[in-house]
């Protein structure tokens, strides 16, 4: 199982996410990954209530990323440290490589998109979605990267394999890694590291301002629940057709967009202290939640609804028994980035319906 977690190296959301991400998708096999487009989970998750309906939604929203107002100019030669203890010299952003899908949209949103001319099998939101992809499974094929001919490439801490990176550094190209984000806490620093290696500091402040902004909007609609007891929600990592089934804990990178809603991760609370563990009855039963978060394509993969509630120790649950499911679309849920609102106030109204 570590095995796995180590050959796969990918990107979504916090690092230790991740690799459980990884460890998933490279036992299903799944060709499309965690992203929005393609793979296991396309088709409706099932069931037409709240959560069927806002997953929709969620969905629509992810498909675009919303770049700045106005196209910025790079102003180079910049130079960065990079968060592999290296110092990066880039001197053209006429053709930027972006490894993971989260990388992308702060590109694109930076309003650098036509600039991009690769994309990761996770960036499947509308503008990227026709660009070549330079992963197989997750790893980066060096060869496809340099076939493309980049300019500069960025990755963070968790892309791989080690080789591939090499690779492409031993080309020649100025490649810059940047630190996963891995909690609401950590998209401002990220938005920075991206623009300050693509020359756009300015850009990058005023995407900083727009992202915190509509963050705070959303919180302030989060209903006022006077004493009342804050709803448990437990984070479940689904990939029926490979048979994994995992419940987030204090590192699964769920509990800061959790804790921002209102609301508390009950994983952690149960006292799970790793990023993941296999789902038991048991596990579930401590955790008690009033509610599950999942993917869309993991809610799918299972069957739905219906599907869902057929995991051992899921309809003994609070949240089983009332069918109270919260379902965000794959390409946004932990990216903590530009569109890490959206992803908030998916889960504020599926965890409130009518306000309350």
């Amino acid at each position: 199982m570590n095995r796995t977690v180590h050959s796969v190296r990918r990107s979504r959301l916090t690092s230790a996410l991740l690799s459980a991400l990884a460890l998933a998708l490279a036992v299903s096999a799944t060709a499309t990954g965690c992203g929005g487009g393609g793979g296991d989970g396309d088709g409706d998750p099932g069931g037409t209530g709240t959560a069927g309906r806002e997953r929709s939604a969620a969905t629509a929203a992810a498909d675009r990323v919303e770049p700045l107002a106005g196209t910025p100019e790079p102003r180079l030669p910049v130079t960065v440290d990079s968060a592999d203890g290296r110092e990066v010299t880039v001197t053209s952003t006429d053709r930027i490589v972006p490894l993971t899908g989260s990388l992308s949209e702060i590109v694109f949103t930076l309003g650098l998109g036509d600039r991009v001319v690769a994309r990761d099998i996770t960036a499947t939101f509308e503008q990227a979605a026709e660009l070549p992809v330079v992963t197989r499974a997750h790893d980066v094929s060096a060869e496809g990267v340099l076939s493309l001919r980049p300019t500069v490439v960025i990755a963070d801490t968790t892309t791989g394999p080690a080789e591939a990176i090499g690779q492409i550094r031993d080309a020649g190209i100025p490649l810059v890694v940047v630190a996963p984000a891995k909690s609401l806490a950590d998209v401002g620093s990220r938005i920075d590291a991206v623009a300050g290696a693509l020359g756009v500091e300015a850009a990058g402040a005023r995407l900083k301002e727009r992202t915190d902004a509509r963050i705070a909007a959303v919180q302030k609609d989060i209903p006022a629940r006077e004493g009342a007891r804050k709803p448990r929600v437990a984070f479940l990592y689904l990939r029926g057709s490979a048979s994994v089934y995992l419940l987030g804990g204090a590192d699964s990178g769920a509990g800061s967009l959790l804790e921002a809603a209102g609301a508390v991760d009950a994983g952690k609370e149960s006292g799970l202290r790793k990023d993941f563990t296999a789902i038991t009855s048991e596990a579930l039963a401590k955790a008690a939640p009033d509610a599950i978060l999942v993917m869309t394509k993991g809610l799918a993969s299972v069957g739905g609804p219906d599907g869902l509630v057929r995991i051992p120790g899921v309809a003994e649950t609070p949240a089983g028994m009332d069918r109270r499911i919260v379902s965000v679309d794959d390409g946004v849920l932990l990216n903590y980035g530009p569109r890490t609102d959206e992803v908030l106030r998916s889960i504020v109204k599926q965890l409130y319906p009518n306000g309350r």
